[in-house]
C-alpha cells in the first residue's frame, strides 16, 4: 500500500491510534484487536471479522437470515470468486428470495441499489437513474430504455430461515450493509 491509513481502536480503558502502511495486519489495545486485509481476506477465513462482515466461518456461502432481506427494498451483498467481487442485491417475497447483479442492463455502471435499498413500486424494482422497471420474480424489464432485457440473476436458496449463495460462479458472499 503506497499511502498510509490512520486507524484508531478504542476499548473500554484505552484508545490507540496508529498509521498503517501495510496491506494486512492488526492493531491491538488491552482488550480488543482489529485485524485487517486490504484485499478482503482469504478464502475459508473463519475469524470473527468474517462473521461480522456477513459471512459465517462455517459456511462462506451463508448470506443473511431471511428476516434481514427486505420486501420493500433490497439488501446489498458481494459475491466473490478468488479475488474478484460482484455486487448483488437480494429481495424477499414471503419466504422466497431473488438475487440479481446490482447493475441496470441499460447502463451497467448504474446500480439499482446505490446504498439505502433499491426503489420498489407496484412489485417492480425501479432504476433510480432513468426509471426502468423490472419484475421482481424474473428480473425482466417491463418499461424504460432497456425494455425486454433482464437483470442478471444470481442463484440463492433459503434453508432453515437463512439465505445462501448457490450460484456456482462464486465461492462466497458477504453483506455490504454491516
Amino acid at each position: 500500500m503506497s499511502d498510509s491509513v490512520r486507524v484508531t481502536l478504542e476499548s473500554t480503558d484505552e484508545s490507540r491510534a496508529v498509521r498503517v502502511y501495510d496491506d494486512e495486519g492488526d492493531v491491538s489495545t488491552d482488550d480488543a484487536t482489529f485485524r485487517f486485509s486490504v484485499d478482503g481476506g482469504t478464502e475459508g477465513e473463519s475469524d470473527d471479522a468474517a462473521g461480522a462482515a456477513g459471512t459465517s466461518g462455517d459456511d462462506p456461502r451463508r448470506i443473511a437470515p431471511l428476516a434481514a432481506v427486505p420486501t420493500n427494498g433490497t439488501l446489498r451483498c458481494e459475491a466473490r470468486r478468488d479475488r474478484r467481487g460482484t455486487e448483488l442485491i437480494l429481495r424477499r417475497e414471503g419466504s422466497e428470495v431473488a438475487a440479481w447483479r446490482n447493475s441496470c442492463p441499460h447502463e451497467p455502471d448504474v446500480r439499482l441499489d446505490p446504498g439505502p435499498g433499491a426503489i420498489v413500486r407496484d412489485d417492480q424494482l425501479v432504476c433510480h437513474e432513468h426509471g426502468a422497471r423490472f419484475e421482481c420474480d424474473d428480473g425482466v424489464c417491463t418499461a424504460g430504455p432497456c425494455r425486454g432485457d433482464a437483470l442478471d440473476s444470481i442463484a440463492v436458496a433459503v434453508r432453515d430461515g437463512t439465505v445462501y449463495l448457490t450460484d456456482d460462479r462464486f465461492d462466497s458472499c458477504r453483506r455490504l450493509d454491516k
